[in-house]
């Protein structure tokens, strides 16, 4: 979602008749609030809709569209909500301009049952998608067509986006700002928001099903991640950071994996490419020092990391956000 620098990114937030105030709410936190004081680039939110007249919310409440669905041709990014009731059908006219707008080229995000509004358009037909965990089967028996995963927080197929349930939704939202406007200005949102700039692992970790642990375990993993991120210049194993917790090698990635949806080392990655992606925008420090300061130990390994999760090099990353973090701090 590449924006000239001249202007705001635009954003439409589709609304219609039973979208959920959540996720309504959510949108407007991410995007809809001026944080050019603190270095976040200028938005430019839209509440879109098919007429002008205010659009009813579950408990009272409605939104006051300020353009037409028109304005969707404009928009750099448009975001769908969820859905309190999931299988409510969108109206036709939302329906088609979403169509219009992914034949554009322009991306498209839905947060938690919004995949159901995408799906009755037909755009995640032969796509993978995510939604809420206890609404994978539904999604499935009435979209025969989607290949619906349980386990991610959030997809990417062919320009879509899709989340699964609630607080994922703004894991989503942070991600869609990180990837276009850099880690620095989703952290930003992110402690304004007073939440996490990214959670590691999937939805399987908030999945009903009999896995008690003790607090005492609980606590130990949390402090071996404390050690982890307070040393990520260090080679770190997982018999290292299992002693620290007092654990077996083996019994320490199983509850690991329990807790946090992904394993030790992918966690430790995604730890890296963060601190790495800090270090390239507020910083002008060489490559292999980024690296050895975020433990890639070289710069060839990290630029490797950056290729399989960001989709660029360290070196564009830092050609992208660098530059305009420091003007808009300066």
């Amino acid at each position: 979602m590449a924006v000239p620098p001249e202007r705001p990114s635009r954003i439409a937030l589709v609304a219609f008749p039973g979208v959920r105030a959540f996720d309504v709410s959510v949108i407007t936190e991410v995007w809809g609030v001026d944080r050019t004081d603190r270095g976040v680039p200028a938005f430019d939110l839209r509440r879109v809709a098919s007429e002008p007249a205010p659009v009813p919310l579950r408990g009272g409440l409605s939104l006051t569209p300020d353009r037409t669905l028109a304005w969707l041709t404009r928009a750099d990014l448009i975001v769908v909500p969820g859905l309190d009731d999931h299988v409510t059908p969108a109206p036709g006219p939302v329906l088609d301009a979403l169509r219009r707008a992914h034949a554009r080229g322009t991306p498209i995000a839905a947060l938690c049952g919004g995949a159901f509004t995408l799906a009755q358009a037909g755009l995640l037909d032969g796509r993978r998608a995510v939604t809420h965990w206890n609404l994978t089967e539904m999604l499935r028996a009435r979209h025969p067509e989607v290949t619906v995963m349980r386990d991610a927080l959030f997809l990417h197929d062919d320009n879509i986006w899709t989340s699964a349930g609630t607080a994922a939704g703004i894991d989503l939202c942070l991600h869609l700002v990180r990837t276009a406007q850099g880690a620095e200005a989703a952290a930003t949102i992110a402690r304004s928001m007073v939440t996490a700039p990214f959670r590691t692992g999937t939805q399987a970790q908030f999945i009903e099903h009999p896995t008690p642990r003790a607090d005492r375990d609980a606590d130990a993993l949390a402090e071996a991640r404390a050690y982890a991120l307070t040393c990520l210049a260090e080679p770190h194993t997982v018999a290292g950071l299992a002693a620290r917790a007092g654990m077996s090698a083996r019994t320490f990635a199983r509850r690991f994996q329990a807790t946090t949806g992904t394993t030790p080392m992918r966690w430790l990655i995604t730890q890296r490419i963060a601190a790495a992606q800090k270090l390239l925008e507020r910083t002008d420090l060489p490559l292999p020092e980024v690296a050895r300061r975020a433990g890639f130990g070289s710069e060839v390994t990290m630029r490797q990391h950056f290729a399989t999760h960001l989709a660029t090099s360290p070196r564009d990353y830092r050609l992208a956000f660098h530059d305009r973090g420091e003007q808009e701090r300066g």
